[in-house]
């Protein structure tokens, strides 16, 4: 099928429009997820039909070259009943950007040849770079282990990095030549089947490859689009941020649905209780201020003049943010009573998504005051 085919037959509304659909089967198969460790085939499979691995292909390659705006929007509607799956949504549409740094042929192999075309699922471990590489011919040979490969098991294509001696070089390497190893066992996001993936010896062609430098500028496109011309530090805590949004988000509805059905212990209905009014109030406040961060951050990434301070400010600003959505969600968690502890209970769910959302390295508060301070103070 080709990249034309594709596009005819997926929906043609916008992202944060399609994610319903996503978010709906999200919310179907989250326990189920949960207790595999790894999203269920119908939540791949409606996150690429949603448009999220085309939301940032190039237009020439049959993509959407979409906004960040409608990224986020889209990917916390998924995050408000399963995190993982947003937090494999949000990776489907930004290793689409990371994979539109590849040389055009490498770009056609990915995206113009048969198959899912620009609804290709991108897999990857980019962070830190690992194994070896070794030049061989027009490309290189590829040895190791790497891990972390988010939603590996439904991807079509994985990007690897490794370092060339000083330089620092990414791959695209199609999933079927990799070996998966079930090595994701975490307290939180459990369902994203963020597994290991090894190779010896694997031959990969210089026109699937690209330094990481390149990520600091545009894709060296003639007109690319915005979300091509900007830098990976402007954006990456954006796009780690949004499922955590989602997931407060969907905290919150859960916690109301519970205390509506709750009583204090001298038999009256909680929600007349003074102090969870205020958990209420201050809450859904947080989680408020976080969501008009993290829009600044996107309009910022969509429109405004690309500086070192807007992009210190995107970071200081998403990792304020992640700190909102905890803080929100440990109250909540606290107020939420017996029934909320569950193993399968779903606000506990979100508890430990959104601790392990913001536990990146992308959402750092330290690095973020660094560099804004650099940004505002000098060096």
């Amino acid at each position: 099928m080709s990249a034309t085919s594709t596009a005819a037959t997926l929906p043609t509304s916008s992202l944060s429009a399609a994610a319903a659909g996503a978010a709906a089967a999200a919310a179907r198969h989250a326990a189920a997820s949960e207790r595999k460790r790894n999203l269920q085939p119908e939540v791949a499979e409606a996150i690429r039909h949603a448009g999220f691995a085309r939301h940032f292909v190039p237009q020439h390659w049959g993509g959407a070259a979409g906004t960040f705006a409608e990224l986020l929007d889209a990917v916390a509607a998924v995050g408000a009943h399963c995190t993982s799956a947003a937090w494999c949504a949000a990776l489907a549409a930004a290793h689409g950007r990371l994979a539109s740094y590849l040389p055009p042929a490498g770009r056609d192999e990915l995206w113009a040849s048969d198959g899912p075309g620009p609804d290709a699922l991108i897999a990857a471990a980019v962070v830190p770079p690992a194994g070896e590489v070794a030049a061989e011919g027009d490309g290189w040979r590829l040895s190791g282990r790497w891990n972390y490969a988010s939603g590996v098991d439904h991807a079509d294509w994985v990007l690897l990095a490794s370092m060339e001696g000083p330089r620092y070089r990414i791959f695209a390497v199609p999933r079927r030549e990799l070996r998966i190893e079930d090595t994701w066992n975490s307290a939180g996001l459990r369902a994203t089947g963020s597994n290991s993936v090894t190779t010896e010896g694997l031959f990969v062609p210089g026109h699937r490859s690209f330094l990481r430098d390149a990520l600091t500028g545009d894709n060296g496109d003639s007109d690319p689009a915005r979300c091509h011309r900007v830098p990976y530090a402007l954006v990456a805590a954006l796009i780690f941020c949004a499922p955590a949004l989602g997931a407060a988000q969907g905290a919150l509805r859960s916690w109301t649905e519970l205390t509506g059905r709750r009583r204090t212990p001298a038999g009256r209905p909680a929600a007349e209780d003074p102090a969870v009014r205020q958990v209420l109030a201050r809450s859904s406040a947080e989680i408020e201020a976080a969501r008009l961060l993290l829009a600044q951050a996107a309009r910022r990434a969509d429109a405004e003049p690309v500086t070192e301070l807007l992009v210190a400010a995107n970071l200081r600003d998403c990792t304020t943010a992640a700190d909102l959505l905890v803080t929100a969600v440990e109250r909540l968690l606290r107020q939420g009573g017996a029934q909320a502890l569950g193993e399968d209970g779903e606000l506990q769910r979100f508890w430990r998504d959104v601790h392990a959302v913001a536990a990146h390295a992308a959402l750092q508060p330290a690095a973020a005051a660094d560099a804004y301070a650099r940004a505002v103070l000098g060096r």
